[in-house]
């Protein structure tokens, strides 16, 4: 047995099915983790999720979210679209439009707007209402993104900002973060942040904070 695998769980009982399931993300999830020599106990820590809830995006009994999507990518110094099992011919310093394929993860929707193997990754987001918004996250980095359409609430820190069509925001990925729509439409955004592999580091604080509107 492998050190990865030593201090798994036993799989838990499935949840209920969700819409858009990714079947190749639970077995790329697993590689990944393994490729890193990390036990699923110490790669769910580092990425502010639960043993069982790792264990279950692993056996595809659920279907994680853009925003943990990412986190993981962090985790394992990867980009979204690896953990995807997404692939590029040729590392393009041109990415055509045609070629960016929508995919869906736990209400989101993303669209690779850079090449992979680069030390930061830009996405295209369409950010559902509601969804994810009460997750406050905090890692080593930077993000910048870029407001197209819709409004969208970010908090860093103690301050509220709610950014409109053509506002930006660029920061300290270890300040206190979270974002979400404030408009039942969604909204759309341009999304860059940097890819930094750093298993000692807490990437995420999970849940909600109390009092704070989502």
């Amino acid at each position: 047995m492998s050190p990865a695998e030593a201090d798994e769980p036993p799989p838990e009982p499935p949840e209920a099915a969700t819409a858009d399931p990714l079947p190749a993300v639970a077995p790329q999830l697993r590689e990944l983790r393994r490729r890193a020599s990390l036990t699923l106990e110490a790669a769910a820590r580092t990425a502010g999720l639960s043993p069982a809830h790792l264990s279950r995006l692993e056996t595809g009994q659920r279907q994680p979210s853009l925003p943990m999507l990412l986190a993981l990518a962090r985790v394992y110094g990867t980009t979204v679209s690896e953990l995807l099992g997404e692939t590029v011919a040729d590392r393009d310093a041109v990415v055509r439009a045609a070629d960016m394929e929508p995919t869906a993860a736990g209400g989101w929707t993303y669209w690779p707007a850079g090449a992979p193997g680069r030390g930061m990754q830009a996405l295209r987001v369409h950010v559902p209402y509601g969804a994810q918004g009460d997750i406050v996250r905090v890692h080593p980095g930077e993000e910048w993104l870029h407001v197209l359409k819709g409004r969208l609430r970010l908090r860093l820190g103690d301050a509220a900002h709610t950014l409109a069509p053509g506002d930006s925001a660029h920061f300290d990925s270890l300040t206190p973060h979270r974002i979400a729509a404030a408009d039942r439409s969604g909204a759309d955004l341009l999304f860059v942040h940097t890819l930094l592999q750093s298993p000692a580091t807490a990437l995420c604080l999970g849940g909600p904070t109390q009092g704070e509107p989502t």
